[in-house]
């Protein structure tokens, strides 16, 4: 006598999709102060933000001055905190950053 054993079909294992996420921007933002002159302001951007031209630099140096506030960079947060840093140790004030 001969017994058959019995054989399952193979089960397939199914993989979960990895849904892969952006990483989140954050806003380098540039506040108006009484104490920077708008060539400071200007020679920093220009200095410490990467490709600044002369003339955006000016844009946002306007902008900080008549509108109060200017996010002169948006970005990965490492880098973000580079420029932060950098800013505001060049005597600019900055708010705090955040995500984009």
């Amino acid at each position: 006598m001969t017994r058959h054993a019995a054989i399952a079909a193979p089960t397939r294992q199914t993989k979960e999709k990895t849904t892969r996420k952006p990483y989140p921007n954050y806003k380098v933002i540039v506040l108006n102060d009484e104490v920077n002159t708008f060539e400071h302001v200007a020679e920093c951007l220009m200095t410490y933000i990467p490709s600044m031209t002369p003339e955006r630099a000016w844009e946002l140096t306007n902008q900080v001055h008549f509108e109060g506030v200017a996010i002169v960079w948006v970005g990965p947060l490492e880098q973000a905190e580079l420029y932060h840093q950098q800013l505001q140790r060049a005597g600019l004030t900055m708010a705090p950053l955040e995500a984009s």
